[in-house]
């Protein structure tokens, strides 16, 4: 099967990818008057960026401080042997409370980032992963979130631009 090979992108294109990353809602006609182009133009890249696979969806940025008071775990988990990597990765991105989860490189294999009402809850939820033998975790290193210091806002341009490979 063919892998699909993304578009060359200009400055403009990146221009586009910048601004719809900080703010998704922007209307063509403001996102127009940013990049240098018409609004239909602006469409025309956007509609590309979408089709290469490059722009992925749009979402609500949520503070959920506003409604609940979630406690945030960053957890370091490790496998007893790494034949259980699958089944691991497909029970975490099955469980709602992780919200973003990583394979990494050193002494951890994943790091996960759970979001839980409160701790107990965030005990249970781990007390059952390491419990489950057909996921061979042997460790789970926990770190309690105490507050953001900087959030997720993007990519920086710099990697937004195509590099000559």
């Amino acid at each position: 099967m063919a892998t699909k090979r993304s578009p060359a992108l200009d400055r403009i294109d990146v221009k586009i990818l910048a601004d719809l990353q900080r703010n998704g809602r922007s209307t063509m006609q403001d996102l127009a008057a940013k990049v240098g182009l018409s609004p239909r133009a602006s469409l025309e890249r956007v509609r590309r960026l979408e089709a290469a696979g490059i722009i992925t969806g749009y979402r609500a940025v949520i503070d959920v401080a506003h409604l609940s008071r979630p406690v945030n775990v960053f957890a370091e988990i490790i496998l007893a042997k790494h034949v259980h990597g699958g089944q691991v990765e497909r029970r975490l991105a099955a469980m709602e409370e992780v919200v973003e989860c990583w394979e990494v490189t050193g002494a951890t294999d994943y790091l996960a980032r759970f979001a839980c009402t409160d701790l107990a809850a965030y005990e249970a939820l781990t007390t059952r992963l390491i419990d489950d033998p057909s996921l061979g975790i042997s460790r789970i290193v926990s770190h309690v979130a105490l507050r953001p210091v900087r959030r997720f806002v993007g990519y920086p341009e710099s990697l937004l631009s195509e590099r000559p490979r």
